[in-house]
């Protein structure tokens, strides 16, 4: 079987979370500069096999885009041009950061590691990637 994963993008950072090959549990891989996002996939997928990428988009409570939702869609774009044999698929990212903020603290994480922001979007990709493990 192949990973999927999954990509909280933001307009400075990216957290991006994977699951093993048997698709059963997600983990951290790793917080990048979100300019870096397409080499930094590219050798990831020179080295293991993904089978679908997901996508965090951000919404306001009432379906309607947010700031953030034209930033999700350009890299929406790229990433379908340069992987285009991956299938790209969005998943509700409301309130993901301030869940991971809340869940690292329930982890127990020092106050310091909670204020590194590339934390935050590391622990907010691999949420997004165990609720869609858990749906579908």
């Amino acid at each position: 079987m192949a990973r999927i994963i999954c990509i909280d993008y933001g307009s400075k950072r990216t957290g991006i979370a994977v699951t093993d090959p048997l698709q059963i549990i997600a983990t951290a891989l790793s917080t990048i500069e979100s300019k870096e996002l397409i080499n930094f996939l590219k050798d990831y997928f020179s080295k293991e096999q993904v089978e679908l990428i997901l996508i965090g988009m951000p919404l306001n409570l009432d379906d309607t885009p947010t700031h953030g939702t034209p930033l999700v869609l350009a890299a929406i774009k790229l990433l379908q041009k340069h992987f285009s044999t991956i299938p790209v698929k969005t998943v509700d990212e409301r309130y993901s950061s301030k869940v991971a903020s809340q869940a690292m603290v329930q982890m127990g994480m020092k106050k310091k590691d909670r204020q590194v922001k590339g934390n935050i979007d590391q622990v907010a990709a691999t949420m997004l990637l165990q609720e869609y493990l858990i749906n579908n």
